[in-house]
């Protein structure tokens, strides 16, 4: 198996409510919509994103749970250029409507960086990280150590 992710689909509660958040509060732009379920965003640096109808994605899938978003260990990231950029987009992020998780700080590995949950929960991580490096497209490279 290739050492890649692709997509990346978040189950939402209310698509258009999500859709609100990720298209008006963030500025992104929606690449396709499939039947009024799901949405998917295509990412600059070659991943996707998709919104899916929560209990549609639980049909979907054959899943039982149907307790809504809580933190199961998984974060979404989205890495900075700057300190400043990480400010300005958890600033961008909480007027769209999102609860600021955790506010952005210096962190123990040397970074900068905080939390934040979309409308259903999703949490995401803005950080800027100053030994790895992100291309003109925004494609995340981590330098090979030793």
């Amino acid at each position: 198996m290739d050492q890649r992710v692709s997509l990346i689909t978040l189950g939402v509660a209310d698509l258009d409510r999500s859709r609100r958040f990720y298209e008006n509060g963030l500025g992104w732009k929606m690449t396709e919509m499939v039947e009024g379920q799901v949405v998917f965003y295509q990412l600059s640096n070659g991943l996707a994103l998709g919104l899916f109808g929560r209990a549609d994605l639980i049909k979907d899938g054959k899943f039982d749970d149907d307790t809504g978003a809580t933190f199961g260990g998984l974060t979404l990231a989205f890495n900075a250029r700057s300190e400043a950029e990480v400010d300005a987009v958890m600033l961008e992020a909480e007027k769209a409507g999102a609860k600021i998780q955790k506010p952005a700080e210096k962190v123990f590995w040397g970074g900068y960086s905080g939390y934040f949950r979309d409308p259903d929960g999703h949490a995401w991580e803005v950080a800027f990280n100053p030994f790895w490096e992100l291309d003109d497209a925004g494609n995340l490279h981590i330098p090979p150590q030793g």
